[in-house]
């Protein structure tokens, strides 16, 4: 169109004939005229020749339409011309611009029809563009009339008409914003006057009237003002709350709940109560003891005013305990009054609503609203009812144990006691509670005896522990624990003594609650001191003591062996003379009883030391005194949780530590018990056969016991921070195995008698302990039951699992596995033909499992071998022998096909003979040999996801298992390969 469009100006839209004559000079030679194009079309031409002729012509021809041909031509001429070679050129020129004419004129007469009608379409649309012009300059002219005519002025008086109107609509809202400017004075006189929901009620009502003004700017300030007034009034109004919490007032607290509810915030305004009574709890008892505390220190010290409730309560004297104490229950009587006033008040509030239903509310959805917050009020104040009562003891809580009063009279102690008590009373009452916390709190005083009782105990125990020899106490096949005069309790029906709280529910069960009773006035815990002397009785009783001197009878019962008779105290040790556990049984005694009760080697008799003996009889004592002392049931539950850890982890410590320092970093590493006779195996034999490692239960509870009861500084094993002596006083030192055990002997089997019978003493007292299981359940408050479950289930039930570590040592020490891997070490594995006869190394293995046999017997004539025992013996041993055979067969540098059938020729071998000498099935880590041996014949793909799969070899049994088959079936390509993929593996390990 471009092109048309100047060719247009140019030619200035004249004809096609024209058009030819007025071409430049330029045009004219490149554009032949029509004389030549009738020449050129009358010649006979070839269309192939001519082609070649144009495809002969210089490409510089064609660059741009700027191209100067004459100039070109002329440049290209030589310095020496010659004509004959010019007239030749010009004759080729002439050739080419004849083709190219042509080829032009040939193609203006196959485009000029086109070229025509185009023309003739630029032409009409010029046409079309001039009509078009004309027709907008009329329609302009006419709308320039239609407005000097119409517009300005019909529209002018609509617009004077609606700026009236807007002018009648501001003066009205001026007014109106006149009259809530003269409000906000009303409601300051209001707020002075504390009518709070008159002012609420006037403020809400500007609220809304101020928004159909707010796109006023002095309205937004207005706006602003009413909305500081409503938080003024919503602050005073959380104060007037604050009052009701101390001393309650129905007209007061009617007019708050009216005003909250016209604000829209009954259940905000329930929280905020329920945080008021919080603060008022905390401030009522801080300022009770703070003014007790500045009493007794007699000066105007401001530092007392800084301290927190807890570190006050540590300041109040002896003589000041008591009176503050009553006067700190009467203040949080108070509250709690109040807080039973204010759910009576709203529960006389619903019954009026129910009874006249729509009288507050004129919608159904108000209706619903209210009936939303009533239900969340109701379940506020009922939860809120346990939250009160907990806040109430945690205070008291703090101020009982912020003063030793073990050195207190016993009489005050009762008053103690009693006011506690009627506390209690009112706690139940109040929300129906057992008072946990203030029982809790209660019952320290008779734990602080007890844990020193139980101190004594533990030490009593380590002693023992230090002297025993492992040797078997002989008892009765038919041995019971329920033989023991200190489990003959169980037999009987004790009644429990009656809690505070129960006895008095049963003596005024027919009487008014503490609330009734005082609903008008006064206080119950007044009487308290005048009537000390007439309630101490009901007091005594109740809490399990009939007097004073029967209290001292009943701990001295347990802190003494005077009250047992003298034939029992000859069969179990003296706790009080810490004579050697192995005195402890009367020789007159042994001597005195038939040989036929005690069979050591009856498949049913226990194994049991004196030590053992002794446990099982505090654990009686223990449950006694629980028996009697219910509110501690669970600190002498946790004592006696501590007899038996220290008693586990005291055998851990003789038999099974020093056999573990292969299992984990964080253990002293390859060590060994004095004097041993053999090196221990290798420990990479065992990083993944979980063979001689403690299980993780078992590892937890040890280190439980070690973090909780242990004084390792006592021991000089600590490298850690050292412990506070409060911490100390509560652990007793780790004890230490008797020298007159010898545990290096081989003979002896590296001491396998006694770790038998420590072993099996253990378990036999776990045995115990599930047999107890029940009773103690029993006794256990509810809420601590999930620690006894856990006691049983971390501790009691891994009594057994300690037989692993333990008897490994045995395992380790007693075949000679180095000397095998020395003799597996001198055979040749690379043959060419198929043995028939296994090697010597075989025979010398089956020759130490036959001594080590011989050996179980000859102990077994010592203490009877539980068959649980002799299993984990001999498994240890196998396993132990089955990776030596891998190890031994990971040490081959070269082997044939036949030196594998070998191994697996000696293996059976081994096995057939292993299992005449043991009745263990299956034969453990079999399958770990055997695989270990078929490994050699598999392929390069097969082996890498052998690799893969089998973790529990090691990384240099499978690295010798990719060497060994290099050249046979695996090339050094696929070794490497193979190789790679083993360090992948262990690179994680590292």
């Amino acid at each position: 169109m471009q092109k048309i469009k100047s060719l247009m100006a140019r030619q200035g839209l004249k004809s096609p004939q024209e058009s030819v004559v007025d071409m430049s000079p330029v045009e004219s030679f490149r554009t032949p005229s029509k004389e030549e194009l009738r020449e050129l079309r009358e010649q006979p031409t070839d269309p192939q020749a001519e082609q070649e002729i144009i495809d002969r012509i210089e490409e510089v021809y064609f660059s741009s339409d700027s191209f100067d041909m004459v100039q070109y031509e002329l440049e290209r001429l030589p310095p020496d011309l010659n004509l004959l070679e010019l007239e030749e050129y010009r004759d080729k020129l002439k050739r080419q611009q004849a083709a190219v004419s042509k080829r032009v004129a040939d193609l203006i007469l196959e485009k000029q029809p086109s070229y025509v009608k185009e023309l003739e379409r630029v032409t009409s649309l010029q046409t079309n563009l001039q009509l078009a012009a004309v027709i907008c300059t009329n329609a302009r002219r006419q709308l320039r009339s239609a407005k000097e005519g119409f517009t300005e002025a019909s529209l002018g008086l609509l617009a004077n008409q609606r700026r009236r109107q807007l002018l009648t609509g501001l003066l009205k809202s001026l007014r109106t914003i006149k009259t809530l400017q003269r409000t906000d004075v009303r409601l300051s006189e209001m707020l002075e006057e504390e009518d709070y929901p008159g002012a609420i009620q006037l403020c809400l009502e500007c609220q809304k009237a101020a928004s159909t003004f707010k796109h006023y700017n002095c309205i937004s300030e207005l706006n602003s003002k009413l909305q500081d007034t409503l938080e003024q009034i919503e602050e005073q109004l959380d104060v007037a709350l604050s009052k009701t919490c101390k001393h309650f007032d129905v007209s007061h607290y009617t007019k708050v709940q009216l005003a909250y509810k016209l604000l829209g915030k009954t259940q905000t305004a329930m929280d905020q109560l329920h945080m008021h009574f919080t603060q008022a709890i905390h401030n009522t008892v801080f300022q009770v003891v703070l003014g007790y505390v500045e009493l007794c220190a007699g000066n105007a010290d401001t530092k007392f005013q800084k301290m927190q409730y807890k570190d006050l309560c540590t300041h109040i004297t002896t003589d000041s305990y008591i009176p503050c104490l009553t006067d700190l229950c009467k203040a949080l009587w108070e509250v709690m009054l109040s807080y039973h006033l204010t759910m009576l008040w709203h529960d006389e509030h619903y019954k009026e609503e129910e009874a006249t239903p729509g009288a507050d509310d004129s919608s159904a959805e108000g209706s619903d609203e209210s009936t939303v917050d009533r239900s969340y009020v109701k379940k506020k104040l009922e939860h809120g009812l346990t939250r009160i009562w907990q806040d109430v003891q945690l205070k008291v809580k703090a101020y009982l144990l912020g003063t030793d009063v073990s050195n207190f009279k016993y009489d005050d102690f009762i008053v103690v006691l009693d006011v506690i008590s009627r506390l209690m009373q009112v706690g139940e009452e109040f929300c129906g509670s057992k008072s946990e916390v203030l029982q809790e709190s209660i019952k320290r005083q008779s734990v602080n005896y007890f844990k020193n009782y139980h101190r004594t105990r533990l030490e009593e125990l380590r002693m023992f522990l230090e002297n025993e020899t492992w040797e078997l106490c002989p008892v009765k096949y038919n041995f019971s624990i329920a033989q023991l005069q200190e489990f003959n309790f169980m037999g009987q029906c004790r009644s429990p003594s009656v809690s505070p709280s129960r006895q008095l529910e049963s003596t005024e069960l027919v009487e008014l609650s503490l609330f009734e009773q005082y609903l008008q006035g006064g206080n119950p815990f007044e009487m308290q001191i005048d009537n000390k002397e007439e309630e101490t009785d009901d007091v005594l009783a109740s809490n399990g003591y009939e007097s004073d001197e029967l209290e001292k009878s009943v701990y001295q019962d347990y802190d003494s062996d005077s009250d047992v008779p003298e034939e029992l105290k000859q069969d179990y040790v003296d706790e009080q003379t810490g004579d050697a556990p192995v005195k402890s049984v009367s020789r007159e005694t042994l001597r005195s009883r038939k040989r036929s009760d005690y069979n050591l080697n009856r498949a049913n008799a226990p194994i049991l030391t004196n030590t053992t003996l002794n446990v099982i009889r505090l654990v009686g004592k223990y449950m006694q005194m629980m028996n009697i002392l219910k509110p501690i049931a669970f600190d002498v539950i946790h004592c006696v949780s501590q007899l038996f850890d220290y008693y586990l982890y005291a055998v851990y410590t003789f038999f099974g530590r020093n056999d573990m320092h292969f299992q984990s970093a964080s253990l002293p590493s390859q060590g060994s018990q004095p004097g041993a006779s053999r090196q221990v195996v290798p420990i990479y034999w065992y990083e993944s056969s979980g063979l001689g490692l403690i299980s993780s239960r078992l590892r937890t509870t040890l280190s439980r016991i070690q973090e909780s009861l242990i004084d390792v500084e006592a021991g000089g094993e600590n490298t850690g921070p050292h412990a506070s002596p409060e911490d100390r006083r509560e652990k007793v030192p780790s004890p230490h195995l008797s020298q007159l055990v010898v545990l290096t002997a081989s003979d002896t089997l590296y001491g396998l008698a006694e770790r038998v019978v420590a072993t099996e003493s253990l378990v036999f007292l776990a045995e115990q302990f599930e047999f107890l299981h029940l009773h103690l359940d029993t006794m256990m408050p509810s809420a601590k039951k999930p620690f006894l479950q856990q006691f049983y289930s971390q501790t009691v039930s891994t009594a057994s699992e300690l037989r692993k570590p333990i008897y490994w040592i045995v395992a380790a020490k007693a075949i000679d596995y180095e000397q095998m891997l020395l003799l597996m070490a001198g055979v040749k594995w690379d043959i060419k033909e198929i043995m028939s006869q296994h090697n010597v190394y075989v025979d010398v293995l089956l020759k130490e499992f036959e001594k080590f046999n011989q050996r179980l017997g000859d102990v077994s004539k010592i203490v009877r071998i539980p068959l649980p025992v002799s299993n984990v013996l001999w498994e240890h041993c196998i396993r132990l022998a089955n990776r030596t055979l891998v190890e031994g067969y990971a040490n081959v540098k070269k082997c044939s096909n036949e030196g594998r059938a070998l191994m697996q020729l000696d293996f059976q071998q081994f096995l057939m003979k292993l299992e005449k000498l043991t009745d263990l099935r299956p034969i453990p880590d079999k399958e770990f040999v055997e695989t270990y041996i078929k490994a050699y014949y598999l392929t390069e793909n097969d082996m890498e996801q052998f690799i893969k799969n089998h973790r529990e070899y090691s990384m240099k049994q499978l690295t010798n298992l990719v060497n060994v088959c290099l050249g046979s079936h695996i090339n050094k390509k696929a070794r490497q390969k193979l190789l790679a993929a083993i360090d992948d593996i262990d690179r994680p390990k590292r």
